[in-house]
């Protein structure tokens, strides 16, 4: 329902637990556990930024600096204008090629300022 219509809201939660013979409440607690659920609409694009050790020593501080500037928007702060939001994630295993983010569910390595203004005008 996630990938579908970007959210979970509580209709959705209703049917869930009616079809997996589950409490509401337990779809819920599921739900409103992980912060890859949502249970109103997002933004209409997702910026998670890793800033584990590795990438951060790979340069993950200038480059979280960089989507900030670019974007116009803090790291883990609201999106502005439901456009896009840039959120801190821990650690996806491309540590030998970071700085690393997932971009609207897809990877990008090897982060860069160049690669991070590339991104930011084509999500503006």
């Amino acid at each position: 329902m996630q990938d579908r219509y970007g959210y979970i809201d509580e209709d959705a939660m209703r049917l869930v637990s009616a079809e997996l013979n589950l409490s509401r409440a337990e779809v819920y607690g599921v739900v409103s556990f992980y912060h890859d659920f949502r249970m109103a609409p997002g933004p209409v694009h997702q910026v998670k930024l890793c800033r584990a050790e590795a990438c951060q020593a790979r340069g993950g501080d200038g480059i979280a600096l960089c989507f900030e500037n670019k974007l116009g928007v803090r790291l883990g702060e609201p999106a502005v204008g439901d456009v896009v939001s840039l959120e801190a994630c821990y650690c996806l295993g491309l540590c030998a090629i970071g700085p690393n983010a997932i971009i609207d569910g897809a990877l990008v390595a090897r982060l860069d300022e160049a690669k991070v203004a590339k991104l930011a005008a084509e999500l503006g």
